[in-house]
């Protein structure tokens, strides 16, 4: 029943879901910075270390030093049990400082210490509050996993915890850069990095923004809890395509995973006027095709006012297969794993 009060009284209801990305250690920091520089209106930044030079040079406006008792500001080493002591000594600040967000995305550079502990530690601990955690990792190149027997257990530990926890994971495999192999190296970080920007902006936009046959934060969580382990893809193509977008958008990705046989999809498409029930139809009949028809399927659609040339899709993939990630870390060469294989 209606509680009958003026809309006044539950207009800040309405207000857009407040999100944070988080930076975890120097990857995790830097990826951060550069998305603060792309620009995600709406979205908080954070950057969170051991390294107290590294976290002062950040330009991110929310910084946190974990364990300055325990590791004094020089950085962990790689040492995943200190970077964990520290978490502990900071674990009040940092959830306090987290709590007003209902979108965490946290972000991490595998290998190390500090990103490599922090990442599953935090995400478990979010996933006690009413928040809901996007756990970001970039994987080392493959010769890094080839020539250090200690990084790779660190990589796999901390996937190993994400995985089974379920839920959103988005792994950027940096072997997959190789393919811009040609550019600077802090140009092809920026690509990288780029591309991650449009995947916390259209998640964000999708759930912030009302659409027609909407896809809210509740709607999320629910698609979630059903699918298990899930990834996240972006496309944007000409309205003309519908099937070229769906390519794109599970082709052209730098994200690293296998499906199981039992996959889901949520889907949402964003257009202008011109968007039509046939676009959307060719859309979804494609999604069935690629992922050998998913057992569950959700969509949604939001047409602006005006007619657009191009579409913008975002899809949560579900049902990745166990050990997703970590059998991609054992392929020969990241950037030939397809990414679909199951």
């Amino acid at each position: 029943m209606p509680d009958g009060k003026p809309p006044e009284a539950w207009a800040s209801l309405a207000l857009s879901p407040p999100c944070a990305v988080v930076g975890l250690g120097g990857a995790g920091s830097e990826a951060v910075q550069d998305l603060v520089s792309l620009g995600i209106p709406g979205v908080r930044a954070f950057a969170i270390n051991s390294d107290a030079k590294h976290l002062l040079r950040m330009g991110v406006e929310e910084r946190i030093l974990i364990g300055s008792r325990e590791l004094r500001g020089r950085g962990s080493g790689g040492d995943r049990a200190r970077v964990l002591r520290a978490a502990e000594e900071g674990r009040e600040e940092i959830l306090r400082r987290l709590a007003p967000f209902e979108i965490v995305f946290l972000l991490a550079g595998l290998g190390g210490g500090t990103g490599s502990a922090l990442l599953p530690y935090l995400a478990a601990e979010l996933r006690k509050t009413d928040a809901l955690p996007v756990p970001v990792v970039f994987l080392p190149f493959q010769v890094e996993l080839d020539t250090n027997q200690g990084r790779r257990e660190n990589v796999e530990a901390t996937i190993g915890e994400l995985e089974e926890m379920g839920g959103l994971l988005l792994a950027l495999a940096n072997e997959k850069l190789r393919r811009f192999e040609s550019l600077p190296i802090h140009r092809v970080f920026h690509v990288r990095n780029a591309y991650l920007h449009s995947l916390v902006s259209s998640l964000v936009d999708m759930v912030e923004n009302p659409s027609q046959l909407n896809v809210d934060l509740a709607s999320l969580k629910n698609h979630l809890r059903e699918a298990g382990l899930s990834t996240l893809l972006v496309g944007e193509h000409h309205i003309s395509e519908p099937e070229r977008l769906v390519h794109q958008a599970l082709s052209d990705s730098l994200l690293d995973y296998h499906l199981s046989d039992s996959p889901s999809a949520l889907v949402h498409l964003d257009g202008g006027s011109n968007l039509t029930l046939r676009t959307l139809d060719r859309v979804l009949r494609t999604f069935r095709q690629r992922l050998g028809e998913p057992q569950h399927l959700v969509f949604g659609t939001r047409m602006r006012p005006e007619p657009r040339d191009v579409v913008r899709l975002t899809a949560v993939i579900g049902g990745l297969r166990p050990r997703s990630v970590r059998d991609a870390l054992r392929s020969p060469t990241g950037a030939g794993t397809p990414l679909l294989a199951r």
